[in-house]
């Protein structure tokens, strides 16, 4: 069997500020699963040895990246009610590379439907994967709102 995509189901365009992070992460059906894909660019990158930047990437619960700081985004994505990582809204990191990033990977933790209208959001740290409740991620730095394609 083939690896083949059709066009993503959903698509969050995501920003920060005037210069910040831009980017899409697309939704994808794949064997029952989701296929999340990112391509962000514009990345805070730091040209020193052993600097590159790794940033949480998460999908909150809220409908807006309103507020100050991105505060209407909420909290992650939860509906199992389980401690962080477990979080379905919980992703892997994105890893910087001169400012970009691409990462693509399948999850059982959710379907396309259950994240529509909820927010994709970038913070400016490497998300620790134990502090309660969201991974000391550090500050939001982008966020996009989850739409229909």
């Amino acid at each position: 069997m083939g690896f083949y995509l059709s066009r993503p189901l959903a698509i969050a365009h995501v920003s920060g500020a005037a210069d910040g992070p831009t980017g899409d992460v697309s939704f994808y059906p794949y064997s029952g699963n989701t296929l999340v894909v990112a391509d962000i660019r514009r990345l805070p990158h730091r040209d020193a040895p052993c600097a590159s930047g790794i940033f949480g990437f998460h999908i909150h619960e809220g409908g807006s990246c309103g507020g100050v700081g991105f505060s209407d985004t909420k909290g992650h994505f939860n509906p199992g009610g389980c401690a962080h990582p477990h979080h379905a809204g919980d992703l892997p990191p994105l890893f910087e590379c001169n400012g970009r990033a691409f990462m693509a990977f399948l999850t059982d933790r959710f379907h396309i439907s259950d994240v529509i209208g909820r927010t994709v959001v970038i913070h400016s740290q490497p998300d620790d994967f134990t502090t309660q409740p969201a991974g000391n991620s550090g500050e939001k730095i982008a966020c996009g709102v989850i739409q229909a394609a």
